[in-house]
């Protein structure tokens, strides 16, 4: 621009070429203009530069001015926030979902008849997960039944033995009542041949058949009374027989229960409802007593242990409400609770505690489990699975702790998030 009003300003000193002669037959008129061109002033470029520049001045501190008023609004919102809110918070992603997993083994040894459960089947406590055969335990049950009903017959007959004695003591203690009865008659005949002796009115030999009378009925006496002490005797002891039999009898059942309850431990049942998993025996395999079959996990029953620092553990208390953040589920969001807080670190209950008594000594923060609650509505829908990371904020702020520690009717019959849909 500068240099087009350079050229303009050299040719404005420059002299005029004259007038070209006119033409044969034409007018000179048409070739020289009537007017003379107008030119742009030389300082209209500058003024038009000027107002241009006050303009991107003017916007540029608008811009300026915006900015600042909303880095000033952002700000505060911020801050506002983090002093509400934002600073109770203590987070953490050391964090995994857990369950009370139950590890199924077998009470019975022997080989493995059928597995009919398929692996990560649902299935509810009372399931049949897995048979042993039972040929030999079915075997036993028969025999320990026999030897039951044996003894139960040896108690009958000796019961009947018992009622048999007892009828012999009774005959004999008629027979004591007789030779007493014949005594006393010998006694009286005695007295008599012995008054009509004294008078001489019988025979001498009358009264010495009177005597042996009398105590041949005296033994008779003492007879009859060790035949009722011998029936008597006869019958404690076949009482005591009855007693041991009856013992015997209860032995042989106690026998029989335990080789039925070993029958029925050749079925193995799922004690609670969960998911059957890690598989540990096929069809055809021989197991030991206590050998692991399978593991049952009961994801309606899932929790979170939160590994917080040392430093994060000042505020935090049972009851508080805890913000779940499960990285299967980044759009959903899970509201439990702290539940409780371990007594000790992990390395506390390791297999090697460390001895820092001893060597060099380097301070780390340690990490104490803290027990977290999931709602029962989100364990209900069986997504959560045990072994999954999650991310959990504790919000201490004061007041934030439950009244009672418990979930609420409303909160149970509440499902939560259906969160199901997601991990199909």
């Amino acid at each position: 621009m500068y240099r087009q009003q350079n050229d303009d300003q050299t040719e404005a000193h420059l002299p005029k070429p004259p007038a070209p002669a006119a033409l044969e037959g034409h007018s000179t008129r048409a070739l020289v203009p009537t007017k003379p061109l107008e030119r742009e002033a030389p300082g209209a470029g500058q003024a038009a530069r000027s107002r241009i520049s006050f303009h991107l001045a003017l916007n540029r501190r608008t811009l300026i001015a915006s900015a600042a008023a909303i880095a000033i609004l952002t700000g505060g919102g911020v801050g506002a926030h983090w002093w509400i809110d934002a600073r109770y918070i203590v987070s953490t992603d050391d964090a995994y979902v857990g369950a009370h997993n139950t590890t199924l083994a077998s009470k019975v040894s022997g080989y493995v008849a059928s597995v009919p459960v398929h692996d990560n089947a649902a299935i509810h406590a009372g399931d049949v997960i897995a048979t042993i055969d039972d040929g030999d335990y079915q075997l036993a049950v028969d025999a320990a039944r026999d030897k039951v009903a044996t003894q139960r017959a040896t108690v009958d007959r000796i019961g009947r033995q018992v009622l048999a004695q007892q009828a012999n003591v009774d005959q004999a203690k008629a027979q004591m009542v007789s030779a007493q009865a014949e005594a006393k008659k010998t006694q009286l005949e005695y007295e008599r041949q012995q008054a009509l002796a004294v008078q001489k009115f019988a025979s001498q030999q009358t009264l010495e058949q009177a005597i042996a009378n009398r105590d041949q009925a005296a033994a008779s006496v003492k007879s009859a009374q060790a035949v009722i002490d011998a029936a008597a005797a006869n019958l404690d002891v076949l009482k005591a027989q009855q007693l041991e039999a009856s013992r015997t009898l209860d032995e042989l059942q106690t026998a029989l229960a335990k080789a039925e309850r070993d029958l029925s431990f050749t079925v193995i049942r799922a004690p609670v409802d969960g998911v059957f998993s890690n598989r540990a025996v096929q069809t055809g395999d021989y197991v030991q007593t206590g050998q692991r079959v399978a593991t049952l996990v009961p994801l309606n029953e899932v929790y979170i242990d939160a590994n917080f620092k040392e430093t994060q553990l000042a505020r935090i208390r049972p009851g508080q409400p805890v913000s779940i953040s499960v990285d299967a589920l980044p759009e959903h969001a899970i509201t439990g609770r702290v539940a409780s807080l371990a007594p000790a670190s992990g390395s506390v209950f390791s297999l090697l505690p460390p001895d820092n008594a001893t060597g060099n000594f380097t301070k780390i923060v340690q990490r104490l489990p803290v027990r977290i609650e999931v709602p029962a509505g989100v364990a209900a829908q069986r997504v959560l699975r045990p072994g999954m990371s999650v991310v959990v904020s504790v919000n201490t702020k004061p007041g934030q702790v439950s009244q009672a520690g418990l979930t609420s009717t409303a909160q149970a019959a509440d499902p939560g998030p259906n969160l199901q849909s997601d991990l199909q």
